[in-house]
């Protein structure tokens, strides 16, 4: 008996040694983990990304031949009894200010191809009599500036494709998908900011589609530090692919708040295509005015929601040409959804020139599919405007209030005081109650009513039709067509008492 209890004391004493060398080793193995797990929390050093991508980007320095003013121009206007003054006082002073002066100023940009293209933006360059490129230091590239000659510029989107001859091939960095970018996404900004020379700065996407001024603005809203001298460098994701070009700030002093502006990189590798291939764009041209579609037009119109392009005017071209008509909302182009006016200007430019497109429109409550071969947006644009087709001459009624508007018919004394066409038609604002919706929708005395209700108006009476068909159809909102110079819009006014 003793020697049994003796061999299990000690398979116990086993047991124990076994059961504290797994706890041990369960130990280790959790305190390694935790911290593998704390270094992988720690956000990771960008510099090897860095130290990747900087090869590519280039400093810019631009110089421009400014002419001299002659007397005392610039100083005091021309005619000035201080003018003889003024002049005196620089002859007296050898007349420095008056001879042609050098001004130079600086940017950013970066190398897309080992043959030595580069982008930038158009504002670093235009005007510019020279263009000197400072590469990256090191890792092969060229140790002195050379001088860049201009492909081609865009001033819709701010770009400028430049080219320079290396003695060899050149390092140079990818476009990345901008619309996979996502808020939230770290990036990571290059250039030369103040003339500091090479900087990197990083931050986060704040924001996605930013619109600034332009009919093709697609920016990226960072809070990576941007500042006067970043203007046309680039924006990188965390794969070292360019998805912005630094174009603009947002400050109230001049200097980075963390508000900076970076064009997207699937609107500026389109427009670097054409640069390169045409050396300059060309973009696709609907021939249409468009405006958004509000609630109130939507009602008006018996649309069941806002959404699409309205059609407010079909000047001469493709639309014109293809049956396309002022009051069709267009819904699909070229089997992609309109949702506004914005998005459809951008499509539209973006698809080749002589492409034939599906253009489907509702028009009079059923849709309607067009097809529209594009035009040249930039033929168009040098073009001249063809004068619109009147309609005939306006019977002569009184004047009449109604919602909110003072309107009379047009007669060749208001044609004239107004610089109207001899064959212009319509009803002429006279007044606007400024307290009516009318006023708050910006109408003013001077505007032309040219249609209600989707169909033209001439007299006083014709209006009043179209109020009426508008109440009998169920609608509490009448659209109108109003021109101003020139430009139509539509707007929809209550019907409603």
């Amino acid at each position: 008996m003793q020697a049994v209890a003796r061999s299990v004391s000690v398979r116990r004493d086993d047991v124990v040694t076994m059961a504290r060398l797994l706890w041990l080793a369960f130990a280790a193995v959790s305190l390694l983990l935790l911290q593998t797990l704390a270094a992988q929390a720690r956000q990771e050093s960008l510099a090897p990304l860095v130290n990747r991508i900087s090869p590519a980007v280039v400093n810019i320095t631009t110089t421009t031949l400014i002419e001299g003013q002659s007397g005392a121009q610039g100083i005091v206007p021309e005619g000035s009894p201080f003018e003889d003054f003024f002049r005196e006082f620089q002859d007296r002073n050898g007349d420095q200010d008056n001879r042609p002066r050098r001004s130079n100023a600086l940017g950013s940009g970066f190398v897309i191809s080992e043959d030595g293209y580069i982008v930038t933006n158009n504002h670093v360059i235009a005007e510019a009599d020279e263009i000197l490129i400072e590469f990256f230091p090191g890792d092969g590239q060229p140790v002195k500036e050379l001088p860049a000659k201009v492909i081609g510029t865009d001033e819709k989107t701010d770009i400028a494709l430049l080219k320079v001859e290396a003695s060899g091939p050149l390092k140079y960095v990818t476009f990345g998908d901008s619309d996979t970018a996502l808020v939230g996404d770290w990036v990571v900004a290059m250039g030369n900011p103040l003339g500091q020379g090479f900087s990197v700065s990083a931050g986060i996407v704040s924001a996605r589609n930013r619109e600034l001024s332009g009919s093709y603005d697609d920016y990226i809203q960072t809070d990576a530090a941007i500042n006067r001298g970043n203007s046309g460098g680039p924006l990188f994701n965390m794969d070292g692919q360019v998805i912005g070009v630094n174009t603009a700030i947002l400050s109230p002093n001049g200097g980075s708040i963390g508000i900076g502006f970076s064009m997207a990189s699937n609107v500026v590798s389109k427009v670097v295509d054409q640069l390169r291939e045409f050396g300059e764009t060309r973009r696709g041209w609907l021939g249409v005015r468009i405006q958004d579609v509000t609630e109130d037009m939507a009602e008006a119109m018996g649309l069941d929601k806002p959404g699409g392009a309205l059609i407010s005017d079909v000047p001469d071209g493709p639309a014109k040409e293809a049956g396309l008509l002022a009051g069709d909302v267009i819904l699909s182009f070229d089997g992609v959804e309109v949702k506004d006016t914005r998005g459809l200007v951008r499509q539209v430019g973006e698809t080749p020139v002589g492409k034939s497109v599906r253009v489907v429109v509702q028009r009079d409550g059923s849709t309607q599919t067009v097809l529209v071969t594009l035009g040249r947006r930039e033929d168009a644009e040098r073009a001249e405007t063809g004068d619109d087709d009147g309609a005939e001459e306006a019977p002569l009624d009184e004047n009449a209030d109604i919602l909110g508007l003072t309107i009379s018919p047009l007669t060749d004394t208001l044609r004239e005081d107004l610089g109207l066409d001899a064959d212009a038609d319509g009803l002429v604002v006279t007044d606007v109650d400024e307290a009516s919706e009318a006023y708050a929708k910006g109408l003013r005395a001077g505007d032309l009513i040219t249609e209600a209700g989707q169909q033209k108006v001439s007299s006083i009476a014709d209006l009043e039709d179209r109020m009426d068909e508008a109440r009998e159809a169920g609608r509490k909102s009448l659209l109108l067509l109003v021109r101003r110079g020139g430009d139509p819009r539509f707007v929809a006014l209550s019907l409603e008492e």
